[in-house]
């Protein structure tokens, strides 16, 4: 029997792999596809402070190779219709920066690097189709037959997660109305966009949507706030894109385009964390779904992992009760928290469009108006420390 079994070698269960390895305990990672997976897109950008301190405990000296291959900007700019509203410059910091923005292929290569020196197994094209528990442990059944047993197993198999739904365990939450566009461009050589995360409400270059671009290593991401009644063919194919690309960013990127996407809006926790008899861990998108506000969702994972990996070390159901009403905690903050960042990016209400509209105004003689236009859109921070230890 395996002490312990990860499934999933996504960022979260490649960290609950590397964690567990730091608590000396063995590890077996099984992972539905082959070893030379593809993974175009940068899904996941930001890697928080708060996170790198977890993966450096995990594994020393691994946020100082994350970093310094990744990319912080210092300039955060926010525009209304054309025009800007806040700019801050923050000076470099001493330490570990706040956070650092790379492509999750990226962040997942440095990690897979670093289970692979910790001595983690992997299995590859193990795709589970069965599980069973019982007080003593685990048996993960393989579409090909095979199996695996554990004492333990933490599940980072994703959104649409087959050891979740093998125990039963429901999604709660809601599922809101229109979608995002994200789209990764590389940097055109010798000519790069600044260093600086903009957000801009209602941008005239897009018939008056809203958009936001973020900085990675290598090129910037664009994120386009798409009507409730665009077609999704319209904005979200990769001709599409071509179209109106150049309004936000200007000429010269339609052919730089790496990868073209589309996100809808789900807000959704598990009704557990655990299996009752807690041999089964749930952690990231197997446990939670968060829209990409604030970058919530693989740093709240990765959170989930550390966790889970205190808890299994320890043993006793007892730690793995804690866990999970902790990270449950800790998940439905975080929901609530993208609920009001949603509201206020897709206000259904005429007063909230009318107070955007007046800040956006008064913004040049009241800071602070331009303040709240530049930090409403990825909702609170406040209050997760009581809940679950970290922002997340």
């Amino acid at each position: 029997m395996n002490p312990v079994i990860v499934v999933g070698a996504g960022p979260v269960g490649l960290s609950a792999a590397l964690a567990l390895r730091a608590h000396g305990l063995p590890v077996v990672l099984l992972e539905a596809d082959p070893a030379g997976r593809e993974r175009p897109g940068s899904r996941a950008l930001f890697v928080h402070r708060e996170t790198l301190r977890l993966l450096d405990g995990m594994s020393p000296g691994l946020a100082a190779e994350i970093t310094a291959y990744g990319r912080t900007w210092h300039t955060r700019r926010t525009l209304y219709r054309g025009r800007e509203v806040y700019a801050r410059t923050f000076p470099p910091p001493s330490g570990l920066p706040p956070f650092t923005s790379l492509r999750q292929l990226d962040t997942e290569r440095f990690l897979r690097a670093a289970c692979e020196r910790a001595g983690v197994d992997f299995v590859w094209a193990a795709r589970i189709r069965g599980v069973r528990t019982s007080g003593s442990g685990v048996t993960l059944v393989g579409e090909d037959g095979r199996e695996w047993d554990a004492g333990y197993v933490v599940a980072a198999d994703g959104a649409r997660s087959t050891v979740r739904g093998e125990l039963g365990i429901p999604m709660e939450g809601v599922r809101g109305e229109g979608f995002h566009v994200v789209v990764d461009v590389a940097d055109v050589p010798d000519a790069e966009l600044p260093l600086e995360r903009v957000f801009h409400y209602e941008h005239p270059g897009v018939g008056g949507r809203s958009v936001m671009r973020v900085p990675f290593t290598g090129g910037f991401q664009v994120d386009l706030q798409c009507r409730d009644d665009d077609p999704e063919e319209a904005f979200g194919t990769e001709d599409a894109v071509r179209e109106w690309l150049p309004g936000v960013v200007g000429d010269g990127y339609a052919d730089r385009i790496l990868w073209v996407s589309t996100y809808r809006f789900l807000r959704k926790v598990a009704a557990s964390f655990t299996d009752p008899h807690g041999r089964v861990l749930l952690v990231g998108e197997a446990a939670h779904l968060f829209p990409p506000f604030g970058a919530r969702g693989m740093n709240s994972g990765i959170a989930d992992a550390a966790a889970a990996a205190q808890a299994v070390a320890a043993g006793t159901p007892e730690a793995v009760a804690a866990f999970a009403d902790v990270r449950r905690a800790a998940g439905l903050f975080n929901s609530e928290a993208a609920g009001l960042a949603l509201e206020h990016l897709r206000p259904r209400r005429r007063t909230v469009r009318l107070r955007q509209r007046a800040a956006a105004a008064l913004a040049p003689v009241l800071p602070s108006c331009g303040s709240w236009l530049e930090h409403a859109p990825y909702g609170p921070r406040g209050g997760a420390p009581a809940v679950a230890g970290g922002k997340y």
